[in-house]
């Protein structure tokens, strides 16, 4: 089976892609393209699944960069391909010939690239790193490469959808003590349940910091098993493990 691969023609004409878990050598509760290394899968069909990728975006597996995502807001500028996968979650490049990629299941994963200055990033979002400015990180570090938000495109990808989405007061509780407005990304559920707008809450930061456009494509992980892997789906299915969706973009 061939790659699927989802675009932004917010970032167009720079080559990037959202990654769903179709066209990958992995099987059984993986089946399909997981690229995830911290899985329990094979290392060798993530190997492969992770050089298809990394042909379909036209670089060598080496310069397809993750990170050891720890949901933080810590970025790091990226000159080459690492030798140890830093512990963050945002990244930053003016390297031609690197693709900056991020890992998820759920979680928001978001591209990013001011083409006019060749700077391009990439961050995992989840409510925490969200929350403690993962988003707002990624644009500083492309700012420090000669980046400005006012020309940075941004594009979420696969993500958890509200409705998909519930949480417990205490997570309401936080947002809200961070910024009262936040709780508008927040409706009511079940009980005490409420219900997040992740691909919301962070369009939102990225706009307030800055950037000119930014868009999500629309797609949950959650709803659709066929296309994309999802940890809270895995979670109520009682499975053991779940594949990582891979997210990157390329100068």
């Amino acid at each position: 089976m061939t790659l699927e691969i989802l675009t932004s023609e917010a970032l167009a004409p720079l080559r990037h892609g959202f990654f769903t878990r179709r066209g990958g050598a992995s099987s059984g509760v993986f089946a399909g393209l997981n690229c995830g290394p911290g899985s329990s899968d094979l290392a060798e069909a993530v190997d492969i699944n992770r050089a298809r990728a990394a042909a379909a975006l036209g670089v060598a597996p080496e310069r397809l960069i993750t990170l050891h995502q720890v949901h933080s807001a810590e970025a790091v500028t990226v000159t080459g391909p690492l030798p140890l996968r830093p512990r963050a979650d945002a990244m930053a490049t003016a390297t031609p010939g690197l693709a900056l990629a991020v890992l998820t299941a759920d979680c928001a994963p978001v591209l990013l690239a001011d083409p006019e200055a060749g700077v391009a990033g990439a961050a995992h979002a989840g409510w925490r790193g969200a929350l403690e400015g993962v988003l707002e990180a990624a644009v500083a570090a492309m700012a420090g490469l000669g980046a400005r938000p006012g020309r940075i495109v941004a594009a979420i990808g696969p993500t958890i959808s509200q409705p998909a989405y519930e949480v417990g007061p205490e997570l309401f509780e936080a947002f809200r003590e961070a910024d009262p407005d936040a709780v508008r990304f927040f409706a009511g559920g079940r009980g005490d349940r409420l219900q997040f707008d992740l691909p919301g809450y962070a369009l939102a930061r990225l706009r307030a910091a800055g950037v000119a456009r930014a868009e999500w494509t629309g797609h949950c992980t959650y709803a659709d098993p066929a296309r994309f892997y999802s940890y809270r789906r895995s979670v109520h299915a009682g499975e053991a493990d779940y594949g990582r969706l891979l997210s990157a973009i390329r100068l």
